[in-house]
């Protein structure tokens, strides 16, 4: 297991990077049913990429500090992620009228890489 500040951060990059490469793909593929649905995909895990960058940038772009300082950032992050997730998905579905299924799909494809991420980091 790396603890370096410098591996956290590849760590984010590479999630972040993943979510969006995972979001295009679905996208893509929901091209098939007509651009709607597609710009529902794209909202959608545009939400979770925008929310896991805001939580990376929270935790990560500071000088390292004490453990309960780190911990106030993760948990002030991770409020921060669900509160731009919680806004896009209103501002997709409500405001912008998409497909709910297409921008759930999204914000689910978005989620996994991020699993599978940490799951990569705790298995080091």
């Amino acid at each position: 297991m790396q603890n370096s500040i410098a591996a956290g951060r590849r760590l984010a990059l590479r999630v972040v990077g993943a979510q969006l490469v995972a979001t295009i793909l679905v996208a893509a593929g929901f091209l098939l049913q007509g651009w709607q649905s597609s710009l529902g995909v794209l909202c959608g895990g545009s939400t979770v990429v925008i929310g896991t960058g805001i939580l990376a940038l929270r935790v990560f772009a500071a000088a390292p500090a004490a453990a309960g300082v780190v911990l106030a950032r993760f948990i002030v992050g991770n409020l921060l992620k669900w509160g731009v997730i919680a806004l896009g998905l209103y501002v997709a579905m409500v405001k912008l009228a998409l497909p709910a299924f297409p921008v759930m799909a999204g914000l689910i494809a978005a989620l996994l890489p991020q699993l599978l991420g940490l799951h990569d980091a705790w298995t080091r």
